[in-house]
C-alpha cells in the first residue's frame, strides 16, 4: 500500500491505558452505588465511547449515565489519565512513520481535551498533524464521525492512500466506512475474535509490526 496519511487510535493502540480507565469506571460506578468486580468486562469498555458504555450496561436514564460520566472524569482528570503507559515500540513506530513524510492523525473516542494532555504527557504530541476526539459534552463519539473530521482537517486526502490503525472493531469499521486501508492490532483490548470478525486488511501483534504492514522500513 502507498500510504500518505496514517490515522491512529489511542487507547489499546499507542498506549496501555486500561489501568486508569478501569479505575475511573470503577470509581464512577461506586459513586452511583454499583460494585463491578469483573475485570474482563471492565477492560472491554476501553475504546467505545463512555456514554455508550454507561448507557448500554448500567443506566437506562440519561440523567444517571451523565452523572456517572461526571464521576468518571473526576477520577480520570486527577489520577486515571496518568495510570497509563506507552506500548513498547510505539515511539519508534511514530518516528518511523514521520520519517516517511506521512501525515499522522489521532482519531480517538476519548475527548480531544484529554487526548492532548496524554500526548503531551508522553512527549509525542509533535508527531501528530491533527488530533481529533469526542467533545466533552458527549457528542461526536462515533468513530466514523471522528475519522471524517480528521480527514477534513487534513484536506480530505484520497482514502486509498489512508490507513486506519486500531485495536477495536469500531476503528476497523470506521476506516472501512471511509474506504480506507485498515490495520488491526491484537495487543489491545478487543474481545476474542472481534478483530477477525471486523476483517481488517492486516492484523499485527506488536506496534513495530504496523510499519511492516504499511510497507515502510524502521528508522
Amino acid at each position: 500500500m502507498k500510504i500518505s496519511h496514517a490515522f491512529f487510535d489511542l487507547d489499546g493502540t499507542l498506549t496501555d491505558s486500561s489501568p486508569g480507565i478501569v479505575n475511573s469506571i470503577k470509581y464512577a460506578l461506586e459513586q452511583m452505588g454499583i460494585t463491578e468486580n469483573d475485570e474482563q468486562k471492565l477492560i472491554s469498555f476501553v475504546g467505545p465511547s463512555l456514554q455508550n458504555t454507561f448507557k448500554n450496561n448500567y443506566f437506562s436514564k440519561e440523567v444517571d449515565h451523565q452523572q456517572a460520566i461526571k464521576h468518571y472524569r473526576t477520577y480520570f482528570a486527577s489520577k486515571g489519565i496518568f495510570e497509563n503507559s506507552l506500548y513498547s515500540g510505539a515511539l519508534e513506530l511514530l518516528e518511523t512513520v514521520k520519517a516517511q513524510n506521512i501525515k499522522i492523525a489521532l482519531a480517538t473516542a476519548k475527548p480531544t481535551y484529554f487526548a492532548n494532555i496524554i500526548l503531551n504527557h508522553f512527549d509525542i504530541a509533535a508527531y501528530f498533524d491533527v488530533v481529533v476526539g469526542s467533545h466533552l459534552n458527549g457528542s461526536r463519539t462515533d468513530k466514523k464521525e471522528i475519522i471524517y473530521e480528521a480527514k477534513d482537517q487534513l484536506g480530505l486526502p484520497k482514502s486509498e492512500h489512508c490507513v486506519m490503525i486500531g485495536d477495536r472493531e469500531y476503528d476497523i469499521n470506521g476506516g472501512k466506512h471511509h474506504s480506507m486501508n485498515t490495520i488491526g492490532v491484537s495487543y489491545g483490548y478487543a474481545k476474542e475474535n472481534e478483530l477477525q470478525r471486523a476483517d481488517p486488511d492486516f492484523i499485527v501483534h506488536e506496534p513495530l509490526d504496523i510499519a511492516s504492514a504499511m510497507q515502510i522500513q524502521l528508522v
